[in-house]
């Protein structure tokens, strides 16, 4: 069984901004959940491979690789994507395929259940999981109902101040699964190397799973404290929209400024193999009082450091912050439109958790 402490951070994780506005419905149909990729830059235009700009509808992203292989006779691991997208929506994303001696534009128009590849081109390499710039979310929220100045006031925080970057309810799985998993394989190992347990990809999601389980719980912790925004000393901060990362063993106004900015923004920890500052020993960078908290709140899910110290994970940081971009929205009354951009690893449902409380349309 799922501690309860381990379902609330995982599936509901304190807001920032308050209670929900109201009520709404969600994902009636997938046309209700529109996700279009960014990858930052076109196709080289020569090369071996073809990128594909493939929409699909209620469609997962690994069922169409599989299919696009198909398609063009090649093998499944040889189609390249750079990132899952929900079944239940309708989404526009990228994939490349080994083009043999076809000509890329040969290649637009193929189609399949849930699926169609709207335009080709050739490109020089296959796409690697994680090249991608963000995504743009359009999202229909149905029967809501709340104070339309209320809901001006809330959109111009996310605006001006972000959202906590918490791993939406889709990291976890199905009713939570991928924690019960966790669980599994700690308790199989006895926390040893070489744990016996899920292998290939529900392997990945188990681990992608405890680290995020972990993430959550430091940041709810700083949500509470009012400093998931804000840089501390001894903190480690990121780059908006970039991996790069540096130490700040104390703070001032210049500092603050780009914090307050959005262009910068504090971390937390995806636990690694060593303490849980989230990097190993060597490597470590957050200092004082932030590394102790952060090891403190870890060392409270010995389940989940099991599992990722018997894996020899690498640790990393991941901003405490989303910058919610071009945030747009219409609203009559009753149904609500949002549209706004989000950089790549971030979860379009903890936008909408700062402003509704939603349940899945059947």
């Amino acid at each position: 069984m799922i501690p309860e402490r381990w379902r609330e951070v995982a599936l509901a994780p304190p807001a920032a901004w308050g209670a929900p506005l109201g009520q709404g419905v969600l994902r009636t149909t997938p046309e209700d959940f529109e996700v279009h990729e960014s990858l930052g830059f076109e196709a080289s235009g020569t090369g071996p491979h073809a990128m594909l700009r493939v929409r699909k509808r209620g469609a997962n992203t690994e069922w169409v690789a599989r299919e696009l292989a198909r398609a063009v006779g090649c093998k499944p691991f040889e189609v390249g994507f750079a990132g899952l997208k929900d079944r239940n929506a309708l989404t526009t994303q990228f994939f490349t395929v080994p083009r043999g001696k076809r000509a890329a534009v040969d290649l637009a128009g193929i189609r399949g259940e849930g699926f169609e590849v709207l335009s080709a081109a050739e490109h020089q390499r296959k796409l690697p999981r994680g090249a991608l710039d963000g995504n743009r979310f359009i999202i229909t929220v149905r029967e809501f109902r709340c104070e339309p100045a209320a809901l001006d006031t809330r959109l111009a925080r996310l605006r001006e101040g972000g959202v906590p970057n918490y791993f939406g309810e889709q990291r976890f799985g199905r009713e939570a699964g991928n924690l019960e998993a966790v669980l599994r394989a700690a308790g199989s190992s006895g926390g040893s190397r070489g744990t016996h347990g899920p292998r290939g990809d529900q392997r990945g999601f188990m681990l992608s799973a405890a680290r995020s389980l972990i993430f959550n719980a430091i940041l709810a912790d700083r949500v509470e404290r009012h400093s998931w925004d804000t840089l501390l000393p001894g903190d480690v901060a990121i780059l908006d929209g970039r991996g790069s990362v540096f130490p700040v063993p104390s703070t001032d106004d210049t500092l603050a400024g780009r914090c307050a900015a959005l262009e910068i923004h504090p971390t937390a920890p995806l636990v690694g193999d060593g303490n849980g500052d989230g990097n190993n020993d060597r490597e470590s960078l957050v200092t004082g009082e932030v590394r102790t908290r952060e090891e403190s709140i870890a060392a409270g899910f010995p389940e989940a450091l099991a599992v990722i110290r018997a894996a020899r994970m690498n640790g990393e940081r991941r901003a405490t912050r989303i910058a919610v971009r071009d945030l747009e929205y219409d609203y009559d009354g009753e149904v609500l439109r949002l549209a706004f951009a989000l950089t790549a690893g971030s979860f379009a449902t903890t936008v909408l958790r700062e402003i509704v409380a939603g349940s899945v349309g059947e």
